[in-house]
């Protein structure tokens, strides 16, 4: 474990989850938090939950309080996601592309779509798979815009008040594992990351 702390990433990553604690319980936290949620869920490769855990980590006290600002700030990005599927289809298709290597995500999305509908958006909502890729999608595959929403609320509630839950609830618990154990815990949130980019790839 010494040797994993003496990476310079893992140094950059400690200084950023300090970082993020020390502002956490200011308005501009939860500002950011709501600005990173909004992007993510129509541009930003990165998802909120790294805000998310890192301030209710700080404060479990307000954990439900950010839950909610990250759904709101998911599902405000989700409608400009779905807008610009539905009124720049090019523009939303080189984007969804940009995140598979193989160029015809489009394509795939388009028989997931058909097979699964709701809850193929409801498991992006939840899941580590990229969730902008689906919100660009239901626009220019012209997905009905409620149902859309509906799936899109359910999965992004479920997912971040679940977060959000453990640290209302367990807070005072969890709070020396993830000191302990920080440099590990980003191995895995990482590899959980490439994995949702890797599972686009391999809808069909």
């Amino acid at each position: 474990m010494a040797g994993l702390k003496d990476f310079i990433l893992f140094k950059w990553l400690k200084q950023l989850k300090d970082w993020v604690e020390s502002f956490s319980e200011k308005p501009n936290g939860e500002r950011a938090l709501f600005i990173f949620s909004f992007i993510e869920a129509s541009f930003f490769p990165i998802p909120p939950d790294v805000l998310l855990i890192a301030m209710g980590f700080s404060v479990p006290k307000k954990a439900f309080r950010f839950a909610l600002i990250c759904t709101a700030g998911s599902l405000a990005g989700a409608v400009l996601g779905y807008s610009i599927g539905m009124y720049f289809g090019d523009v939303g298709e080189s984007m969804i592309n940009f995140f598979d290597p193989s160029k015809n995500a489009v394509d795939k999305i388009d028989g997931w779509f058909i097979e699964y509908g709701f809850g193929g958006i409801l498991l992006a909502a939840i899941t580590p798979i990229p969730f902008k890729v689906f919100t660009i999608a239901s626009g220019i595959f012209e997905y009905p815009f409620w149902l859309f929403m509906t799936a899109s609320l359910i999965g992004r509630s479920f997912r971040f008040f679940l977060v959000s839950a453990l640290f209302y609830f367990f807070g005072k618990q969890i709070k020396p594992f993830i000191d302990k154990n920080f440099e590990i815990l980003a191995i895995l949130f990482s590899i959980l990351l490439v994995a949702g980019f890797i599972g686009l790839r391999y809808l069909h």
